[in-house]
């Protein structure tokens, strides 16, 4: 694979950590020229009810999208990541980042990892998720600190 990059895809969780990933992307799309795109992926409020609930979740779903939509522009805004290059997307996150970067010929990925001992302890988590699957590179960008928790 080239050293050189044309499209480099930020995921981010829209924790406190999401500015650091996207801060270590934007020197390496730079120094490239290389498109930005930042996504962010909800999972459907049918897998995290198991589809059990009898009730319509589309408005719940719609609520959540458009809060994720504004928390995403709070964080690409200030590093002048047009509207159009943000993205939320509902599915599952490692499938759906996979997805995109295939679609948009993404040739590096950039994801947060927290970095636990041992790389057993990765394992499930979407860092991992779209490490394997992925067919370009992958930078795993450490944020948080040990026994640090997310918001």
């Amino acid at each position: 694979m080239s050293n050189e990059y044309r499209h480099v895809l930020v995921a981010v969780d829209l924790t406190k950590d999401s500015h650091k990933v996207l801060e270590r992307a934007i020197p390496i799309a730079r120094r490239n020229h290389a498109k930005l795109s930042i996504i962010h992926t909800l999972e459907p409020l049918g897998f995290a009810y198991g589809g059990d609930i009898p009730m319509d979740l589309t408005s719940i779903q719609d609520q959540l999208d458009d809060h994720a939509k504004q928390r995403l522009a709070e964080i690409a805004d200030p590093c002048d990541v047009p509207r159009e290059d943000q993205h939320v997307v509902v599915g599952m996150p490692d499938t759906e980042i996979h997805r995109f970067a295939k679609e948009y010929d993404v040739d590096l990925i950039v994801v947060g990892s927290h970095g636990r001992h041992g790389f057993a302890l990765l394992l499930g988590s979407t860092s991992t998720g779209v490490l394997h699957g992925a067919q370009c590179d992958v930078l795993a960008v450490r944020v948080g600190k040990d026994g640090e928790t997310d918001e």
